[in-house]
């Protein structure tokens, strides 16, 4: 409730002009904007610029059909879901398996010194046929959307099932 009434202040400030003590720039208010964009695969990009502020209405005019998730008197944080996987799973992603058997996104080829970009389901390894195995144990590579839908669609099938 409280960030809430922040933001609402903030708003009435620039929309009435005044600043409070805000770095004010010709008829405006100097404020980072933030555009976080999500990605199908988890990761998070982050985007900063600094602009000047002048009317809401703009803002929200031009960051139409982002959601405003965070708003103070410094910065404006926007977020916007990416119906795709991100530019370092297309370069370096790898699907595998963790320790535990997990289905999941490894940064590079699996094994213990790769970092985990997303993670899926538990899957019955038992069930697998050797080759799959084989596969993900020296990695899957995402390259593509496509690929990555078509690869959990594929071991979905022996996730172990609480």
């Amino acid at each position: 409730m409280k960030r809430m009434f922040q933001m609402f202040a903030v708003i009435l400030f620039i929309l009435a002009g005044e600043t409070n003590g805000l770095a004010k720039e010709s008829n405006g208010v100097k404020m980072n904007i933030i555009l976080e964009r999500i990605y199908l695969d988890g990761e998070v990009s982050e985007e900063i610029t600094e602009e000047t502020v002048v009317s809401m209405k703009d803002i929200w005019k031009k960051y139409k059909g982002w959601q405003l998730v965070d708003m103070d008197d410094e910065q404006i944080v926007f977020q916007k879901s990416v119906n795709d996987i991100s530019a370092l799973s297309k370069a370096n992603g790898y699907f595998g398996l963790t320790k535990d058997g997990t289905l999941s996104i490894f940064e590079g080829k699996p094994n213990e010194s790769s970092r985990v970009i997303q993670s899926f389901f538990q899957i019955d390894i038992k069930k697998l046929e050797s080759r799959q195995r084989e596969q993900l144990k020296k990695g899957i590579r995402v390259v593509s959307k496509t690929r990555y839908k078509d690869i959990i669609e594929t071991y979905r099938n022996f996730a172990l099932i609480p």
